[in-house]
């Protein structure tokens, strides 16, 4: 806590109880006591409202999944360069109708749909690009 350690926080603690004198402790005490009961009181409240906003608990998140040191990007592009996208057929299926979708898997693989050509406007030489002045 703030780069103090057991022994100084204890010199801390007792320099401030001689500098406050034994007839202001009391009333320093219930004022610390009353800002601990505070400072829980709008723990709870913001917790509460919280609960009712998003419709959670704070207690049932699992917050490992949150944590971004998780998410390697390395690993994440392995596995899905690794991961196997085909299908496999049931145990069920009967030989020929496994042979039949294993020949029109690899029809469909090699006749791939032709992507949309690009449409690019160009502009006629010596015209200026358009300016938005009210983009900014």
């Amino acid at each position: 806590m703030f780069g103090i350690n057991g022994p100084e926080f204890f010199l801390l603690l007792i320099i401030g109880v001689l500098v406050i004198g034994p007839q202001r402790l009391p009333e320093y005490t219930q004022k610390l006591a009353n800002l601990v009961k505070e400072v829980r009181r709008m723990a709870s409240g913001a917790r509460e409202q919280i609960k009712e906003e998003v419709g959670i608990d704070i207690d049932d998140v699992d917050w490992k999944k949150y944590d971004p040191r998780q998410y390697d990007p390395r690993r994440i592009i392995k596995e899905a360069l690794l991961d196997d996208d085909s299908k496999p057929v049931s145990a069920g299926a009967p030989a020929a109708v496994a042979a039949v979708a294993g020949t029109a898997a690899v029809a469909a693989v090699g006749s791939a749909p032709a992507r949309p050509q690009r449409m690019v406007q160009t502009l006629p030489p010596g015209e200026a690009a358009p300016y938005d002045t009210e983009a900014t």
